[in-house]
């Protein structure tokens, strides 16, 4: 116990003790007129008799939660502990939630049954399905490590809706070399397709490319440090999705006459414009690209080019699968990427190796041994 004064002339008492119920340290204080021996020994014993009090309080009963309740705690919790854009992505995902499931559902009595037969009913694709489900575990699963949620047992129960395009989705998450071909030199826009040839051949995400500055081009170490993403829902700047993300990324020799062109072009535009800036991608006014015109832009003349819509993403896989075909293994191509893991990544990976044994199989059947 100590004792200090305070500004009105009287005497804090303060003691500390250890809540046995979360074993945080907690303090409790009284306050006297006086400082003396015996106003110390009353301080001392309604002290203790506070702390007693406090350690023999009966938990507060639990209430029914509502999933409309378990969303608005998620929320907050990862208002503080995520980026604004995976917030923003995550708080629409829960709101799609909520209208699925219903917001006033009691949380212990969801079921793998009633969740399976809420779902279908929604008529969703098996793929946007799929992505609620995982939003739906995330949050019942951080709801139970949080005491919100006494079981989620059943989620096991709760399995990824099949989808019977699987194989062909996975090959639509990546181009072919020809298409590849055919797509950059149908791209008329000489920004556009600069910044096409980098992202597949540096594998970049376009946040990351759209917030490098020239500086970021270190040429004489053949690296691009990537420290940084733009955020274009917020029009900011900040650190990449995960400390796995910060990295140096080698510049091949196919990668490095396209960042000297990006170089280039980026002083000769500088002086066009009459801006100043260190971005290395910009608009008229100096500002980082919009990825939203991009990626329509892409949509569109990918459609119209091969036949199917992609969007930059796509260019980052169909990175990761030219490495893979040329027998980059994927931990290599993963730490280039700037994942700590990616099913996708292992998924193209698979597909791919699918595909050459396929080929390696045809050249033996053509093969006249004897």
């Amino acid at each position: 116990m100590w004792v200090e004064k305070t500004k009105t002339g009287k005497y804090k008492y303060t003691e500390r003790y250890t809540d046995y119920m979360t074993g945080k340290i907690r303090r409790v204080s009284v306050t006297m007129e006086k400082n003396n021996p015996s106003t110390k020994k009353l301080a001392r014993q309604a002290l203790l008799r506070i702390i007693e009090e406090r350690q023999n309080e009966e938990p507060e009963e639990v209430q029914p939660l509502t999933l409309w309740q378990l969303v608005e705690h998620y929320r907050a919790y990862q208002k503080q502990s995520v980026k604004e854009s995976t917030y923003r992505r995550n708080f629409y995902q829960c709101k799609a939630l909520l209208e699925i499931l219903g917001a006033d559902v009691l949380v212990e009595n969801l079921t793998a049954n009633y969740i399976k037969e809420r779902f279908l009913q929604t008529g969703e694709a098996f793929s946007t399905l799929n992505e609620r489900r995982i939003r739906l575990i995330a949050l019942l699963n951080w709801g139970y490590e949080n005491d919100y949620i006494t079981d989620v047992a059943y989620l096991r129960k709760f399995k990824p809706f099949k989808d019977a395009t699987h194989r062909e989705k996975i090959q639509d998450k990546y181009l072919e070399s020809k298409e590849l071909t055919t797509l950059i030199r149908g791209i008329e826009i000489k920004k556009w397709q600069q910044l096409t040839r980098f992202l597949v051949l540096s594998g970049l995400r376009i946040g990351e490319a759209l917030a490098l500055t020239a500086a970021d081009l270190d040429m004489y170490n053949k690296v691009i440090h990537v420290n940084k993403t733009y955020d274009a829902n917020n029009r900011s700047v900040g650190t990449p999705k995960t400390l796995c993300s910060i990295r140096d990324v080698y510049i091949q020799p196919e990668l490095e006459p396209i960042c000297r062109d990006l170089l280039l072009t980026a002083k000769l535009e500088s002086m066009a414009y009459g801006v100043r800036t260190p971005l290395l991608f910009f608009n008229r006014n100096g500002n980082h690209i919009n990825p939203f015109s991009y990626n329509k832009y892409l949509r569109e003349r990918s459609e119209k080019l091969i036949g199917r819509r992609i969007t930059a993403h796509t260019l980052r896989h169909t990175h990761a699968s030219m490495l893979l075909a040329s027998g980059v293994n994927i931990e290599t191509i993963a730490r280039r990427l700037g994942h700590e893991n990616s099913k996708v990544t292992r998924e193209i990976y698979l597909h791919v190796t699918e595909k050459l044994t396929e080929r390696d199989n045809d050249q033996i059947r053509q093969a006249k041994i004897i």
